[in-house]
């Protein structure tokens, strides 16, 4: 069965050598952001030839052709995820590093609005929130 990254890749003509492909299939059924080094361990555990430099050499070649999106959660890793069919934002866990995706129409017709405001009509925009989990609703007795 044929990824959708691969399936995008076909259409813009991209060569596919087997190595891609799996890199393809890895990111494609990521669930999370991953960053190079977490795509060559899970590439490698299915084909174990599969070197570092050609992974980044792939998600270079992906991300220049749109298929990638690339982001930088101030964590000292660039990180991706498969070009977003639909916008969405991020929450992101600076203690343990979780990328939450989220989608939320007050910060989007904000954000129109400031742009109308200053004389501008959006055209795209990026929003990453950085936080700590609430500590529990529940009150600690040792406090």
């Amino acid at each position: 069965m044929t990824s959708r990254i691969e399936r995008q890749c076909m259409e813009r003509g991209l060569k596919m050598t087997e190595q891609r492909r799996i890199i393809a299939r890895v990111l494609s059924d990521a669930t999370d952001h991953p960053d190079v080094e977490s795509l060559f361990r899970r590439a490698t555990a299915i084909d174990p030839r599969i070197s570092i430099s050609t992974v980044y050499r792939t998600v270079k070649l992906f991300e220049e052709a749109n298929i990638l999106e690339r982001h930088d959660f101030r964590d000292g890793r660039a990180r991706y995820e498969e070009q977003p069919e639909a916008h969405h934002d991020h929450l992101i866990d600076v203690q343990s590093g979780r990328v939450i995706e989220f989608r939320n129409e007050d910060i989007e017709k904000l954000q129109r609005a400031v742009a109308e405001k200053l004389g501008f009509r959006l055209v795209d925009h990026r929003l990453e929130l950085y936080g700590v989990p609430l500590k529990s609703a529940k009150p600690d007795p040792a406090e």
